[in-house]
């Protein structure tokens, strides 16, 4: 899969849930264009709005007013127990109230088969209402989301179904997943706390706490909010304020690092924070949805692996989902790969994207490859895979370039060709893989040195030629493997 082409987003993109939805059959044009949009925006911004009906918009509303009246009813500063530890074993079990003073922030968490939908003998506190009807309403939001992540890497359906929670969980799970209505607000216990003040592009001063860069450890995160104040990182490192035209049927998706690590560093996760400069009272209350992978589980690149992706040494060994949530991950270590999918289809005038599909006329000739080029075919994919083979055993991170810029590259080794050459130590005179090419008689002997046994392949595809097996190959088509 290569790089993102095509125009880039103007703004954050905004898709329709409905659209992202896959169905049985060949993906509709709409639903292409959904995740083109999905895809491009997380790309460039590190997030995407997400459109939900009318009726799942105004649950999401009445949570959110139904937060309001929760957080006001707590007139007094929380006891010392209520403050929240940030214990790093405890990311799975985490429950119900706590704050957090440092972000000036207040928390319920709802995470079903241990957070009690009754209220307490002891207290008689209610629970925020709503959050057994949003949990399941969020939690779908954000698998679909990820479906459609996964479709635009190629991969296949469901493909991260395995470390993800039962639906529903079995008798006595707890879900990993987690619902936390968040209040940021100026109550007299916080004031105390520092912060520091950032200078936006238009010259307004903002205020965020010390704690303003963060990175959700989970796969998706789905937020929520009645105010404005949610600023995410985009590719090129500036802050964007990205609830700030939401509508009253949108909520806000960004990645986590879950997922960063589930797709081997293709899907850079959002790097955020919460301006807090301007609340006053209970000035701005949101829905958190985050998505995560189970306890048990394990991560890895290897569902990119079978997509034929190139994986990183990093992302070549499984990790425990506990383990990795339990470790520190330095946000400036993070890279963005820029290999989404891309469906660019131009608007048709009359609507249909059927009149821009090009049609091809059916091949009823089907004529083999001769056995030179078939084996030249070959040898190009041994070499591809050997370099980057080479090239993930080292960390180097391989970027050709395209046939033309290669064209004034061959001979210079002041190109992005002539650096990685000498990266990965590629023997002089011997012309690079990209691609675009094929073997050449320099490539080939570079081969049969390289590979033992190749020469006596070539017997082979001979063979298969003369006796006519290889006729089941169209000329557009690849051979199988054929060597020793």
């Amino acid at each position: 899969m290569g790089a993102m082409a095509g125009q880039c987003l103007p703004s954050l993109g905004r898709v329709k849930l409905t659209d992202l939805i896959a169905s049985e059959g060949l993906p509709s044009d709409t639903y292409k264009i959904s995740v083109s949009t999905l895809a491009q925006s997380l790309t460039q911004f590190s997030a995407v709005i997400i459109q939900l009906s009318a009726s799942d918009g105004a649950l999401l509303r009445s949570g959110l007013e139904s937060a309001h009246l929760y957080f006001h009813q707590k007139a007094s500063y929380p006891n010392a127990h209520m403050v929240h530890n940030h214990d790093s074993r405890d990311w799975c079990r985490t429950s119900g109230y706590y704050a957090e003073p440092q972000l000036c922030q207040e928390t319920y968490d709802f995470r079903p088969g241990l957070t009690p939908t009754e209220p307490n003998n002891n207290t008689m506190e209610y629970p925020p209402a709503g959050l057994p009807d949003m949990f399941p309403l969020l939690a779908r939001v954000a698998r679909d989301v990820l479906d459609a992540i996964t479709f635009s890497l190629n991969l296949r359906s469901s493909a991260f179904n395995g470390i993800l929670d039962n639906v529903p969980l079995r008798n006595r799970e707890i879900s990993s997943s987690v619902l936390s209505v968040c209040c940021h607000s100026s109550r007299q216990a916080f004031q105390g706390q520092q912060h520091g003040l950032t200078t936006q592009d238009d010259g307004q001063l903002v205020m965020f706490s010390d704690h303003e860069h963060q990175v959700d450890k989970g796969l998706i995160t789905l937020v929520k909010s009645d105010k404005p104040g949610l600023h995410i990182r985009d590719f090129h490192g500036n802050w964007m304020l990205v609830d700030a035209d939401l509508g009253p049927h949108e909520a806000i998706v960004y990645p986590g690092l879950a997922l960063y690590y589930a797709t081997a560093g293709y899907v850079t996760p959002a790097t955020h924070r919460i301006d807090t400069g301007s609340l006053h009272g209970y000035g701005r209350c949101s829905l958190a949805f985050k998505l995560m992978p189970k306890s048990m589980a394990s991560l890895s690149g290897s569902e990119m692996s079978a997509a034929g992706h190139g994986i990183e040494a990093q992302f070549q060994l499984p990790i425990l989902v506990d383990d990795f949530m339990q470790r520190t991950h330095p946000v400036d270590q993070l890279h963005n790969r820029q290999s989404f999918q891309n469906y660019n289809f131009p608007a048709a005038q009359d609507g249909s994207l059927k009149s821009l599909v090009k049609r091809r006329k059916p091949n009823t000739r089907c004529k083999p490859l001769p056995p030179s080029k078939r084996l030249r075919l070959e040898a190009q994919r041994v070499l591809k895979e050997r370099v980057q083979e080479i090239a993930d055993k080292k960390g180097i991170k391989l970027r050709f370039c395209s046939l033309k810029d290669c064209e004034s590259h061959i001979q210079s080794l002041d190109s992005p060709c002539g650096s990685i050459r000498m990266e990965i130590g590629w023997p002089p005179g011997v012309p690079f893989v990209h691609p675009h090419d094929l073997p050449n008689k320099a490539k080939l002997g570079f081969l049969e040195a390289y590979e033992p046994g190749w020469t006596a392949s070539q017997d082979v595809e001979s063979s298969l030629i003369e006796t006519g097996q290889a006729s089941q190959y169209p000329s557009n088509c690849n051979a199988p493997a054929h060597y020793s």
